[in-house]
Parts: structure tokens; sequence; C-alpha cells
């Protein structure tokens, strides 16, 4: 039984006080993260893989990302929308191809591209986090020059790796009180637009923004050292193991560019990188405000034990 049913479990069964305790278990990590830029990567597998389908998982996680704000965290989430391109592209008739984990985008994959996270993706998200209050404010990474990219390779299109990220209008965002949704699309120094993996954008915008934390939501619990078997998850790492099981081959397919993300952002600066399963109701409030935890975390340098760090095997990720 995961922590967040457990908790409702308990709260109707104690009543009050088991509502005090949740509140007070939380406490010390609001106290700890209150004013830090926590930048959240929502990926398109997380929204189409929930079992209560995309509108139930949205909205937990637009409760998350309010209530975070609320208690005086600064979130910026950044999206992608891989599946929704992908079935987009099929109902069009174009097979969706992809190299590495990577999106192979020609110009009319670009259009597709454009389509999905500006008209659909993004405009969610906003709605969703703002049935909370007035609170998100939707960009695109072309959005005063944001993400600068030069593209990647001729033999995937137009996909672009971040050249440059300007934070200005994020930091302007932030500063009024909002949460900034991100649609990763980049732009050359010609202004031609181009796919920029998720994964990546993220993890730049997090460093750019001097961030305390980077999340990457996904389908699966973390990072595994087999991809194919769920026991061999991984609840802490640093870089340089996450940088081990990426040589291996260990590593796959699209989880490649996510892990590559967060050992880039904590390698430059972020102090805690995190891969967690965006399935899960309420995943962030489980990693952030509960002495359990959850997911994978990544760091530097390997950390002293700590309470959460006790936990038994297959437990929880310290704050």
């Amino acid at each position: 039984m995961s922590a967040a049913p457990r908790a409702t479990a308990a709260a109707g069964s104690a009543g009050p006080a088991a509502t005090a305790a949740v509140l007070l278990e939380a406490l010390p990590y609001i106290r700890r993260f209150a004013g830090d830029v926590i930048v959240v990567k929502y990926g398109g597998n997380a929204l189409a893989g929930s079992s209560g389908g995309e509108d139930e998982a949205l909205a937990s996680f637009a409760r998350d990302v309010a209530l975070l704000h609320a208690v005086g965290m600064r979130p910026v989430v950044v999206h992608g929308g891989g599946p929704q391109i992908s079935r987009m592209s099929e109902r069009l008739g174009k097979t969706p191809t992809f190299h590495r984990g990577l999106r192979v985008t020609d110009a009319e994959t670009m259009e597709i591209v454009r389509m999905v996270l500006l008209g659909d993706v993004n405009p969610r998200l906003v709605a969703a986090i703002n049935h909370h209050g007035d609170l998100a404010v939707g960009v695109s990474g072309h959005d005063a020059g944001m993400l600068r990219v030069t593209r990647r390779d001729p033999a995937l299109g137009f996909v672009g790796d971040v050249e440059r990220v300007d934070p200005t209008v994020l930091r302007d965002l932030i500063g009024a009180g909002r949460v900034p949704v991100v649609a990763t699309i980049g732009t050359d120094a010609a202004g031609e637009a181009h796919n920029v993996n998720a994964d990546t954008a993220a993890a730049a915008i997090a460093v750019a923004l001097g961030a305390r934390k980077y999340v990457a939501l996904t389908d699966v619990e973390g990072v595994r050292r087999d991809a194919r078997d769920a026991a061999s998850l991984v609840r802490r790492a640093t870089v340089a193991e996450m940088r081990g099981l990426l040589a291996s081959g260990a590593i796959e397919g699209g989880m490649i560019p996510k892990v590559e993300g967060v050992v880039h952002a904590v390698e430059s600066g972020v102090d805690h990188g995190h891969v967690l399963d965006g399935r899960v109701p309420h995943v962030l409030l489980l990693e952030f405000l509960t002495d359990e935890g959850i997911g994978t975390k990544i760091t530097r340098t390997a950390e002293a034990p700590s309470a959460r760090a006790s936990a038994p095997a297959g437990g929880a990720s310290a704050p």
C-alpha cells in the first residue's frame, strides 16, 4: 500500500489527530524548501500512464503544484507530450520514429509537435493548475528566446540541443507569484522552431534558475539497474553511479535522456535530482513533504545516513 492510501486510511480511522500528525510531518519540509525554486518535468508518459486516466492524473498533479506553491515553494512546470504527439501523428497517417529515445522530427512532424504542445498539453496543464487559483501562465521555449538551440543531428531533423537558456521571463513570472508552465519548443539563431527533448530542456531550465530540486516524472517507479526487473529499483545514487549505469547500457530508450538530464542538473549545481513515478497520486507531496519519500534520488556525492535513509530496502529517499 502506498503512503497516500495509508494516510487516508489513518485519517479516516483516527480523525483529527491523524490529520494533525500528517501536517506536523510536513512542517520541517515546508520550512526547508520555502522560497526555493522547484523544477518539475511533467512528461506525457506520466499523463498518459495513469490507471485513473489522463484527467485524473492531471488533476492530482495540479493539486500538488498548487499546494507546493501555497506553502511557499516556487514550482516551475516543464512538460513534454510524447504519447500525445505519437497519437496525433498516427491519426494523421504518420508513423513516429525514434533514435536513442529522441523523436525524429521532420517539418511535418514539427507542425504536429506545435499543435499538440501549444494547442493541447500546455493549455490543459495551465487550466488544471488554475482551477486552484489564478497561478499558472503558459509559455513556450521560443517566447523571448528562452530556449536557444542548435540542431543536434541532421538525421533527427528539427531536434535541438539547448545552447542557452534565458530565464528572464521565468524569473519575472516567479517573482510575480505565478507558476510558469513551459512547452519545450526552442529556436535556433535563425528563428527556426525545433523540438527539444523535454527532459533535456527541463534540466537546463533548472540549472539556469538555480533550482533547489529538479524532478523528472515518468511512468515507472524510478531508475532500475535492470529495465525489466522492478525489484532492481535504485532508491538513491550518486551522479557517478548513474553515469556507470548509462555506460553499461542498463538504462534504455526514453529513460536515457531523462537520467542524463537529472545527472547534468545535479552536476551543474542543482542540489537534488529525482526520478519519480508520475502515475502515483500526489507523488510530489509524498517526496517533498513526508518522511517516507518515493522514487529515485540522485546527488553529487553519497549522503550520510538519515532517518529517511534508514528505511527498509525499497523504502524512501531522503529529502
